[in-house]
């Protein structure tokens, strides 16, 4: 009777404490009150002998689950927690998606998908019903309190992730329908739940987290250079690079990677092959890219090949496989893939693919030259809905091998991950694409540019951001060409460019020059109106004014000391001045300032 009254009056102090905190305290110490739950393949709970070991420690959740019982179960997912009905509908919120090319914004009751592609609908990854799944990481604004940050601090073998709704937020673990065996036990994800008043100083403490089961896959600064996609797609020459590279190393040489994108290949999966691309002689190409003083960077999609491939007629053996053991058709379960499709999927947990991967980039850093790897299509090395050669591994596990094989082969390349599974990439790229393609309209500029943002944290902290190409010749007005140019340096990150140079004009070709090095840091913005962001770099403090609506817009920096204002494409003074600065900005404009 003394035990029963002691939870009573627990219940009534936590009752009284909850009442009395704010959305955000409320929110954390409802979370950290729930019960964990486990569930098993069908949707059941499992039995009460599975236990799910949750240990809090501060802001920091360390879980088990345990089979203290006597037969074998297959669990689903977990559940870490769970909070109903203490945020409102209308809190703003931004999440991470699994793959790349999703990010989700909005608020609880209305979320809003930022880029082309969603997990649940492009992607086909299974949600339930009712709910908003997102991944990795999770930020919330309530009104008048401070922010929340809610993300998974490692992806070593499961996916984490939250499922939404307009009042229920529950913290999620996949276990993929494993079977956990009588006293065995799984160690799930880390959680970190922080919460302050400035966005920035949480994102620097969850990427610190990150790197202590992560360390991040070292490259000394965000690489330069120039793509051929953007302006010649699959119908490049050898005579398009050629031409590019001449005017490259007599214009701006700082440009030092040339990349040859996808199209050289005869077959997806076939990369070694000769297909028609250049004459059927890329290898050359490459070489001269070398002989003329640039570094080769190529295009792979070491993950996929489709049913006319070497790859798949010979080795099939080496594929994931569906139900029946054949090789899985990923258009069944997933997107099927632009080109050459139904893809199918090597898979990562099978030794002599490991062996084929680091064979195959080995080939291509040593006896081609490659010094910088763009891997596309990694999504599907971490495909669901199949069997894998490891019958004990997750989709996270089948990834996160095959990537360790090509980086094996690889040796110090430069290797940018791209369509890829976002957290399974940690401490496995040096640089990741944090928005999707680029394209010359206003549309995709504004779109890109939101995504590129609010990924910007990462740059230099996880790995470098890849923004995608600076675009500076076609139909667009000044402006727009203008807000997209100070964007891109705002990320800090990568810079290539993808133009056929030997059309640009002489004002964006100083544009272009002076965009290069890259700040590698990203401007710092106090909020998600992404208006105005700092950024300290060799040039002193810089500034970048970003107007996202089609009239003017006066935007104001706070001065912490008199100083004279440039214009930093262009060099010219706007004067020098105290106390705060004011600029009028025109519509669809942005502009880059460095104040010394």
């Amino acid at each position: 009777m003394k035990k029963k009254s002691l939870v009573l009056m627990g219940c009534f102090l936590l009752s009284n404490m909850l009442a009395r905190a704010g959305e955000t305290d409320r929110f954390i110490q409802s979370l950290k009150a729930s019960p964990a739950t486990a569930f098993q393949t069908n949707g059941a709970m499992a039995p009460a002998t599975v236990k799910v070991v949750r240990k809090w420690n501060g802001e920091l959740c360390d879980v088990r689950v345990v089979n203290t019982g006597s037969t074998p179960v297959r669990l689903k997912e977990v559940v870490l927690g769970a909070v109903g009905k203490v945020l409102a509908p209308a809190t703003p919120f931004y999440a991470e998606g699994f793959q790349m090319l999703t990010q989700t914004a909005g608020t609880l009751a209305q979320p809003q998908t930022l880029g082309n592609y969603t997990d649940a609908g492009h992607y086909k990854i299974p949600q339930p019903e009712g709910y908003l799944a997102v991944y990795n990481l999770l930020r919330l604004y309530p009104a008048k309190d401070a922010q929340l940050l809610l993300g998974y601090t490692s992806s070593n073998r499961f996916v984490g992730k939250f499922y939404l709704s307009a009042d229920t937020i529950k913290a999620v673990v996949d276990l993929e329908n494993l079977e956990l065996a009588p006293g065995r036990e799984f160690k799930l994800e880390e959680l970190m739940v922080l919460s302050g008043k400035d966005g920035n100083i949480l994102l620097d403490r969850f990427a610190d987290r990150i790197h202590h089961f992560h360390p991040r896959l070292e490259f000394k600064a965000p690489p330069t250079g120039w793509c051929s996609w953007y302006c010649f797609g699959p119908k490049v020459t050898a005579q398009n690079i050629y031409d590019n590279l001449d005017y490259i190393k007599a214009n701006i040489p700082n440009l030092r990677y040339i990349q040859l994108d996808d199209g050289y290949q005869p077959h997806m999966g076939d990369w070694l092959a000769v297909g028609n691309s250049f004459g059927g002689n890329v290898q050359q190409v490459l070489h001269t890219i070398r002989d003329k003083g640039f570094e080769p960077a190529i295009w792979v999609a070491p993950f996929i090949c489709d049913s006319n491939s070497v790859i798949f007629k010979e080795h099939q053996d080496w594929l994931v496989k569906d139900k029946t053991g054949k090789p899985l058709r990923s258009d069944l379960v997933t997107f099927g893939g632009w080109r050459l499709k139904p893809w199918y999927v090597l898979d990562g947990t099978h030794p002599q693919v490991q062996q084929h991967f680091e064979q195959l980039f080995r080939t291509m850093r040593n006896d081609w030259g490659v010094t910088y790897f763009k891997l596309d299509a990694n999504f599907w090395g971490a495909i669901h809905g199949g069997v894998f050669y490891d019958k004990n591994a997750t989709r996270v596990e089948a990834y996160r091998r095959g990537m360790e094989a090509i980086i094996k082969g690889t040796r110090d390349a430069f290797i940018l991950g791209c369509n890829h599974p976002l957290w399974p990439s940690l401490g496995l790229v040096h640089g990741s694409r944090s928005s999707m393609d680029i394209k010359r309209t206003w549309s995709v500029f504004e779109r890109s540019g939101r995504e590129n943002l609010y990924r910007a944290w990462q740059n230099g902290r996880l790995w470098w951001n890849d923004p995608d190409c600076l675009v500076l010749t076609g139909n667009m007005p000044d402006n727009e060409f203008n807000f997209h140019a100070a964007l891109i340096y705002a990320t800090g990150g990568m810079l290539l460019s993808g133009d056929d140079l030997t059309k640009i004009t002489p004002e964006r070709l100083n544009m272009l020059r002076k965009a290069v090095p890259p700040a590698a840091r990203a401007a710092a913005f106090a909020n998600t109106d992404f208006e105005v962001g700092e950024v300290k770099t060799a040039e002193g403090k810089q500034v970048v004014l970003l107007n996202w609506q089609t009239s003017p817009k006066k935007l104001t920096v706070k001065l912490d000391k008199p100083c004279e204002i440039l214009d930093y494409w262009t060099g010219k003074s706007l004067g020098k001045h105290s106390g705060s600065f004011t600029m009028e900005v025109a519509g669809h404009d942005g502009k880059v300032l460095t104040f010394k």
